[in-house]
């Protein structure tokens, strides 16, 4: 098959996997309303089917470009929901924790419906995206961004958690305050494991292309200013004991952090991150 078909095909499989993330985020706003239980199974059931969906479009995205599909705003916009829902399967399944779906499927959804709204023009690489640093680079970010999703969606349950009445339905369905702020903050460490990842293989991405280590570009700026909201969040914890909804707030605004970092940065802050 030549790339134009792959590229076609990437386009029928991003359409159904918005439209399976879209129904699970409404099944899951049934099992918020209306408490029913096997709405969230299939919640699950149907982001599942459509992560593996998603994972076969960025196959096919990246066959069909002869590059790795992570160097427009379109592509990694899509690349971070993908992100996003992997880590929130893997936390969902480690701790058995179905309702965590309810949180994270409407971010995923508006993550992915940001990446409809971009342009799907393949281009060619620019000189200075043309490294192998590229792929450790860009998956990291992924992976961070994702991580920090999950523990901006988990803030939020603990936010509400404290408001839930002793033997209600949510109350048997969402963990205690204590579990919960101990997934969100496993969450947050494996997103500051990888965006330290990140910047060290940007900065050295970097060097090998413009022959320094770091510039001030706004977004290299905005990555540091995320890893010192929530490096501070993991010392405050360790070192001050921090727990609770004090951690809850701060994965809150760490999160609010990374969106603006991707999205903020690329709209008002155009540098050499600024890729179309």
């Amino acid at each position: 098959m030549n790339p134009e078909t792959f590229l076609k095909i990437e386009n029928t499989l991003f359409t159904a996997v918005m439209l399976l993330y879209f129904a699970a985020m409404v099944l899951y706003f049934i099992f918020v309303t209306m408490k029913k239980q096997k709405m969230a199974a299939i919640a699950n059931f149907l982001l599942l089917v459509g992560f593996v969906l998603h994972t076969a479009a960025l196959i096919a995205r990246g066959i069909g470009a002869g590059r790795m599909p992570m160097t427009n705003q379109y592509e990694f916009a899509t690349s971070f929901a993908w992100g996003l829902c992997l880590v929130s399967l893997i936390f969902i399944h480690r701790y058995r924790f179905q309702v965590l779906g309810a949180a994270a499927a409407p971010v995923i959804f508006l993550i992915i419906g940001y990446a409809a709204m971009q342009s799907r023009d393949v281009h060619g690489l620019m000189p200075s995206l043309q490294s192998n640093w590229l792929g450790f680079h860009v998956s990291s970010a992924i992976i961070a961004y994702g991580s920090f999703g999950v523990s901006f969606a988990i803030g939020i349950m603990f936010l509400i958690r404290e408001k839930i009445r002793e033997g209600s339905f949510f109350d048997q369905h969402i963990p205690s305050r204590e579990k919960l702020d101990l997934i969100g903050y496993r969450a947050a460490a494996l997103g500051l494991l990888f965006l330290t990842f990140c910047i060290i293989t940007g900065s050295i991405w970097a060097e090998r292309a413009w022959g320094s280590y770091w510039s001030w570009d706004p977004k290299e700026t905005w990555s540091l200013i995320t890893w010192l909201i929530y490096a501070l969040y993991m010392h405050l914890r360790i070192q001050r004991g921090w727990r609770g909804r004090s951690a809850a707030i701060f994965a809150v605004i760490g999160f609010v952090a990374v969106l603006f970092t991707y999205i903020g940065v690329n709209t008002f802050l155009p540098g050499i991150h600024s890729y179309k």
